[in-house]
């Protein structure tokens, strides 16, 4: 319950406050957070490690650093979604890519949006919302119900629908059938039932939820990200489908697609380790 009031207040300042003051104050509190929090620390240093075998300590200790001021940066964005409008995204956001998503919206099919835990996902669901696509977002459930509520109208308000992750096959199904999006994050395994791949040279468990829903339903899977530029402006990078031809066994197609969309992370991740937000243990023991 404690979480959920801190949230309203940083709401409430996030909101009241000029975009500029909100961003020094997160990055005020990142840093106290990146001093004190040893254990996520910790497992962020690990992972870029994994990543970057050959940088400096120093190195990485700056791109760390960096990782917790961005999303400090990225839950004060959340926070303003209310304030979010189509002027912001004119000013603020440079599209790309976005007749990727009219392509493949016109085969009737639907689409299955696929980004990673990078830059500003939520930003970008919202985004793609204002302009008119009919978007749905899975997500997973907070632990405490007046979270979960206060995330989910967030995204509501601003035209996400939100698919509740352990309820989300069958109401993915109907949203792909109704050529609708339907958008997964699909870098990190919350099932403990995800498809293992190497993931910068060591075993991950990627969720066999995007590549399954594609397969199931002839969607096409998009690549997207919402990227922080260095003047806290962004750019919502669409990519081309992802081209794949099931050769009719379930688990071996599942497993190959899964390594092509893997591959997609690599690319981005290696290009923006600062805006990858893992904050734990991320690869299988």
């Amino acid at each position: 319950m404690l979480n959920y009031y801190i949230y309203r207040f940083g709401q409430f300042i996030a909101l009241t406050l000029p975009l500029r003051l909100v961003y020094a104050i997160a990055v005020f509190l990142a840093d106290l957070h990146y001093l004190f929090a040893f254990r996520d620390r910790r497992f962020v240093m690990n992972n870029l490690r994994v990543i970057f075998p050959e940088k400096a300590n120093s190195e990485l200790r700056e791109t760390g650093r960096m990782v917790f001021r961005n999303f400090a940066k990225y839950l004060a964005d959340f926070f303003r979604f209310e304030k979010l409008n189509r002027d912001y995204i004119v000013k603020k956001i440079k599209l790309e890519g976005m007749h990727y998503f009219d392509e493949a919206l016109s085969g009737g099919k639907g689409v299955v949006v696929l980004t990673a835990h990078l830059g500003n996902w939520e930003l970008g669901g919202v985004v793609i919302a204002q302009l008119g696509y009919p978007f749905w977002v899975v997500a997973l459930p907070h632990k405490t119900k007046k979270v979960n509520d206060f995330f989910d109208a967030q995204r509501n308000r601003k035209g996400v629908k939100v698919i509740a992750l352990g309820k989300a096959m069958r109401s993915c199904i109907s949203g792909i059938r109704n050529n609708h999006m339907v958008a997964l994050v699909g870098d990190r395994d919350f099932t403990g039932k995800g498809i293992l791949v190497d993931f910068f040279g060591l075993p991950a468990h990627f969720p066999e939820g995007p590549a399954a829903l594609s397969l199931i339903t002839g969607a096409p899977i998009v690549p997207g990200f919402m990227l922080r530029n260095p003047d806290d402006s962004f750019t919502l990078r669409i990519e081309k489908p992802i081209e794949f031809t099931p050769a009719g066994d379930r688990a071996k197609d599942m497993a190959a697609l899964v390594v092509l969309y893997k591959n997609i992370f690599e690319d981005y991740i290696r290009k923006y380790p600062e805006q990858w937000y893992i904050f734990r243990r991320f690869w299988a023991r």
